[in-house]
């Protein structure tokens, strides 16, 4: 074992190939990915509108049932949806545009501390970042905050990047226009933070090192120009194709949601500082050795930890600020603590190596190896307790469902939509969801599934009438069905309120879901529609 330990720290300390090294962080990534079913909700809804997409051909308008769906903008579905085209629909692919977003920001920061601090800390920096367990999960958790966080992460470096080489007289355009690409393609992927994060941060950087003069330079109208080229056309064609989008996207889901409190999620303001430090465990408390007054004004690095110090802090504090906190908002966080833990790490191994500290050198070097070691064995113990214990997805009883299933088949989801289903199932047609939908202030007041499909259902109040069926509505519409068969989705605890649907007519069920079947005779005994005798 420590034969092992010790190549694995020689292979950090002294990497043999830039691209071996990404090779290796890439397979790592991808490795798990496709092992475990959608988890609900968002895997499910995000995967389900990509896959909408390639059904459909109309990679334009991102739709959640066959309804517009805005609470996102499309790079997300784009990539999954070329991802499914390419490699099938499966769970692997379904998790590639999380994967590309993780290895943009690993990629990101390995080019960025070779080039402008040290290959060997690259090295030590992406392996740290690769190993903390909440950056391996969310690269395999298809929604789109890791993607996000990649597109930020380039942004950042390749904007301090062309800040760096401008402040020496040295070539930036090229670093200048990939930072203003990457800020547009964050915007396709979430809205405005794809920009207004990492230029607030490189601007605070700007400030912070007194390179005022810099400021003109990078706000060149060309780049401005090339930024809306790549951002805008989409969000102009939504707008255009459907009136309010602009207000329901940028107002209602940007400032309101942000400054508003009645949203799910709730969370105090030091929520993500606990987040931080356990997702990134076994490395997180080597941060501690950061707070050194000698560290922080090092005259050799200063620059980049500054970058860093200020590209953490500045995620952490912007995110903490709304009152509702989701784990994977913090995710742009993760590549500038993995480099500063990954630079006192180094530290501390170059002092032992000199002597300036008792103890074996040998010995202290293990460290580095075995801390990876336990740190990898923490992110595959992570995804296999998911695997075994999350029981959201529809996955199992779908399977069962297959064999008897026909994708031209009408399915019915009552009192819940199960966001996967499409993705298992496959089917044709949109799917019927019967829930209490005539009283909007109750939808409005939870940020749920009703809601998502309730807003959608606004921009396009044909299809709203022919998807979203009221209880009495499901009813006439099952006995009015032609097609061969009917599948109803229920809820097990909530069966005996489908009373309804006859018990023999239960195909399958388990622990969470009920799922009946009825085909033409059966739908004709029910006893709400069978035809009253004609009189006389």
């Amino acid at each position: 074992m420590k034969r092992f330990l010790s190549a694995v720290t020689a292979s950090l300390l002294e990497p043999r190939s830039k691209l071996l090294v990404l090779l290796l962080c890439a397979a790592w990534l991808l490795m798990l990915a496709g092992t475990r079913s959608l988890m609900l909700p968002d895997e499910g809804r995000y995967v389900g509108v990509a896959l909408a997409m390639l059904s459909s051909g109309d990679w334009l308008t991102p739709t959640l049932d066959g309804l517009p769906y805005f609470h996102k903008p499309p790079l997300f579905y784009w990539l999954t949806g070329l991802a499914l085209q390419l490699f099938g629909v499966n769970d692997w692919a379904a998790r590639l545009a999380s994967v590309f977003g993780a290895l943009l920001a690993v990629g990101g920061l390995f080019f960025f501390v070779a080039r402008h601090a040290q290959q060997r800390l690259a090295t030590v920096a992406v392996a740290v970042l690769v190993t903390q367990p909440m950056f391996f999960a969310a690269a395999q958790y298809a929604n789109l905050d890791m993607l996000v966080a990649g597109m930020i992460s380039a942004t950042i470096v390749c904007g301090a990047s062309a800040i760096l080489r401008l402040d020496s007289g040295r070539s930036y355009r090229p670093a200048l226009a990939a930072a203003y690409v990457f800020a547009a393609l964050g915007v396709l992927a979430k809205g405005l933070i794809g920009f207004v994060l990492p230029g607030a941060i490189l601007l605070a950087w700007l400030l912070l090192r007194r390179r005022y003069r810099l400021i003109p330079a990078l706000l060149s109208l060309p780049m401005i120009g090339l930024f809306l080229a790549v951002a805008a056309p989409w969000f102009v064609w939504m707008q255009i194709s459907y009136p309010g989008f602009w207000d329901y996207f940028f107002v209602y889901h940007h400032f309101q949601r942000f400054s508003q409190t009645g949203f799910s999620n709730a969370q105090p303001f030091w929520f993500y500082i606990p987040v931080l430090l356990l997702g990134a465990l076994p490395w997180s408390p080597w941060i501690l050795r950061v707070c050194s007054w000698k560290y922080l004004v090092d005259p050799e690095r200063g620059d980049i930890r500054s970058l860093m110090l200020l590209w953490m802090f500045g995620i952490l504090v912007f995110f903490s600020l709304p009152n509702s906190k989701l784990v994977g908002y913090i995710l742009p966080a993760l590549p500038p603590l993995a480099f500063l833990i990954a630079d006192v790490l180094l530290g501390w191994l170059q002092q032992r190596a000199q002597g300036q500290d008792e103890g074996p050198s040998a010995r202290r070097s293990l460290y580095l190896g075995g801390s990876l070691f336990l740190a990898a064995s923490l992110c595959v113990a992570f995804i296999a307790l998911v695997v075994v214990f999350d029981s959201t997805s529809t996955r199992s009883l779908s399977k069962q469902v297959a064999p008897l299933y026909s994708s031209d088949d009408q399915l019915v989801m009552i009192d819940e939509y199960e966001y996967d289903l499409p993705f298992y199932l496959r089917p044709d047609r949109d799917v019927w969801v019967v829930s209490e939908w005539q009283d909007a202030a109750a939808i409005a007041a939870r940020d749920n599934w009703r809601k998502e499909l309730y807003d959608a259902g606004q921009f396009d109040a044909e299809k709203m009438r022919a998807v979203l069926l009221l209880p009495e509505e499901f009813v006439a519409r099952l006995c009015a069905y032609t097609g061969a068969s009917l599948w109803v989705w229920g809820k097990t605890a909530q069966a005996q309120r489908y009373s309804f649907l006859p018990e023999q007519a239960i195909a399958f069920a388990d622990d969470r879901r009920t799922v009946w079947r009825l085909d033409a005779a059966q739908r004709r005994q029910l006893k709400d529609c069978k035809q009253p005798a004609p009189a006389g």
